[in-house]
């Protein structure tokens, strides 16, 4: 399914460890160095704004392609509107392919490409059905995910989860009032039940290029949890979906569990965080923790904007600095000091990156060695006698 080579795939993930140790101080620049020179790499782009350019670069190209197809269809009117977003998508996939096969990933051209197949299915289907959302986002679930199968294309994974999301919204909305009441507990539970089976698959997995993918729809399916019983969010759409009028005095259904969901779900997401050392559920800790805080003040204005800022400047002042005067000690565990390897799974392949820093070469290939050996004698390390 995967069109890259897999064992151009680990080379990738040995190389970016050997770039986070060499961050960390673990290995010497000629040693990283070395390591890159014997492992093949793709064309890829680590640089965010260059790789941006070279999506926007891509979606020129592409669009220049599109609009040379559309010039040749123009006689066909109205047939060749139906079909044109089909024909552009086979763009899409036809350029993803030959980027692939040409060694780009994650250059910012395949981006262009990827995303743009994507698109337009979502458009053929959208004209060929008149607009059926539920038909929309299920055919982009599909593609989406078989983009990501096919060239482990991160941002497709995002556009899987999305409309994954999308699928679960649009089919309840066809059960009427009763699936748009229930939407916000099938939510929770469809986001609880993804979060275990991608934890699970992060446990158990032994092919390292699948575990950024896991890891974003791990986080994703945080966010959703959190969000689909958020109580702004459910009060909002309630209104939206069902048409509800909140009088004064009153309130939607479930309200107290909703409240008691908006506060205690961030704590928990920051207490786990700390407990695991989980840096993403950490960073979307603080955002639901804003979030809820943000919720309460919508509806319930205690103190003035300003006020109110001022007094959470000096809160959150206070705790990070008595947190780091106790953490900054502290050498294990919780602590204050830089991490050293930002990369939680740069020690996954740490056998592979010592033989390729040590013998400067790759498993498979003999070389030379680079380093001399021998001449000392501390615990029979050398062969002449000294120290």
């Amino acid at each position: 399914m995967i069109v890259h080579n897999k064992q151009l795939l680990n080379d990738l993930a040995l190389l970016e460890e050997a770039n986070s140790l060499q961050q960390a101080g673990f290995i010497s620049k000629e040693q990283r160095d070395l390591i890159k020179k014997q492992l093949p790499d793709f064309k890829n782009q680590k640089n965010i704004l260059v790789r941006l350019g070279f999506f926007l670069l891509g979606s020129f190209l592409y669009s220049s392609i599109c609009g040379a197809i559309s010039l040749l269809g123009l006689s066909g009117e109205e047939f060749f509107f139906k079909i044109c977003c089909y024909i552009f998508a086979v763009v899409g996939f036809a350029g993803a392919e030959f980027l692939a096969n040409q060694k780009y990933y994650g250059h910012g051209l395949d981006d262009a490409f990827i995303l743009g197949a994507i698109l337009n299915v979502g458009f053929a289907i959208g004209i060929s059905t008149d607009g059926y959302e539920l038909i929309i986002a299920v055919f982009m679930a599909i593609v989406a995910f078989v983009m990501y199968r096919r060239y482990l294309h991160l941002p497709s994974l995002l556009v899987f989860c999305l409309a994954l999301s999308a699928v679960l919204f649009y089919g309840l909305f066809e059960f009427g009032p009763i699936g748009k009441t229930i939407l916000p507990f099938v939510a929770m539970l469809f986001a609880a039940g993804f979060y275990f089976f991608t934890k699970k698959y992060i446990h158990n997995l032994t092919e390292s290029y699948y575990y950024n993918g896991l890891l974003l729809a791990n986080g994703f399916c945080l966010i959703l949890f959190y969000l689909s019983c958020n109580y702004l969010v459910v009060r909002e759409l309630s209104i939206m979906l069902l048409g509800n009028e909140i009088l004064p005095g009153t309130d939607i259904p479930f309200a107290y569990f909703f409240y008691a969901f908006t506060l205690i779900v961030p704590i928990l997401y920051l207490v786990q965080a700390l407990r695991t050392k989980d840096r993403i559920m950490l960073w979307i800790s603080f955002l639901a923790i804003a979030f809820s805080i943000y919720t309460i003040r919508f509806y319930y204005s205690v103190l003035p904007i300003e006020v109110a800022l001022t007094l959470g400047g000096i809160v959150l002042f206070v705790i990070a600095y008595f947190s780091i005067k106790k953490l900054k000690e502290k050498e294990s565990g919780l602590t204050f000091k830089p991490d050293r390897i930002n990369n939680s799974n740069a020690l996954l392949n740490a056998e592979a990156l010592i033989v390729a820093s040590t013998f400067g070469m790759k498993p498979q290939v003999k070389t030379e060695s680079p380093m001399e050996f021998g001449g000392g004698g501390f615990s029979g390390g050398g062969s002449d006698g000294s120290f």
